[in-house]
C-alpha cells in the first residue's frame, strides 16, 4: 500500500508533467506562430497551432481535476466545473476562471466545430491570451 507522502509525491509528479506539457505546447505554437499573424493563413500552421491550444486546455483540465481529487474538493461534473471548485478554493481567482472557461470554449469550437474558427480570434487567444496559461501556472506552482 502507497503511503500518503508517496500519493502526493505522485499527484505532483503528475501536475508537474501536465505543467511541462502546457509549456512546450506554448512554446510550439510561439515558434509556429512566430509574431506573424499572416502565418494564420497557411492551414497547417493554423491546425499545428490549434492544436497545441487544445492540449494546452486539456492539460490545464487534468491538472485542475488533479488537485480537486487530491485536495478531496468535491467532484466536477464537467471540465468547466473543475475550475470553478479551484476558485472557489481560492486556488485561482475570479479573472483567471474567466479565462480558462473561455479557452475552454474555444477548444470546443476548435475541436467540435461547432462553427468555423475565425481567424481573428485565433489571432487574439495568440496575442493576447497565451498568458493566461503561465499565470496558470503560476498559480498552482504557488500551491504545490
Amino acid at each position: 500500500m502507497l503511503s500518503k507522502g508517496m500519493v502526493r509525491y505522485m499527484v505532483k509528479d503528475v501536475i508537474y508533467n501536465k505543467i511541462a506539457i502546457i509549456e512546450r505546447c506554448l512554446i510550439r505554437i510561439k515558434e509556429v506562430y512566430d509574431q506573424n499573424p499572416d502565418n494564420l493563413k497557411d492551414y497547417t500552421k493554423q491546425d499545428s497551432i490549434v492544436l497545441n491550444i487544445q492540449r494546452a486546455v486539456e492539460a490545464a483540465i487534468d491538472v485542475a481535476m488533479h488537485i480537486v481529487s487530491a485536495r478531496k474538493l468535491g467532484i466536477p461534473q464537467n471540465s468547466r466545473d473543475a475550475f470553478e471548485v479551484l476558485n472557489s478554493n481560492d486556488i485561482i481567482d475570479d479573472d483567471m476562471l474567466k479565462k480558462l472557461k473561455a479557452m475552454i470554449g474555444f477548444r470546443n469550437i476548435a475541436v467540435h466545430n461547432y462553427q468555423n474558427l475565425n481567424i481573428d480570434i485565433l489571432r487574439k487567444v495568440i496575442e493576447n491570451h497565451l498568458v493566461d496559461f503561465e499565470e496558470f501556472i503560476y498559480a498552482i506552482n504557488k500551491l504545490l
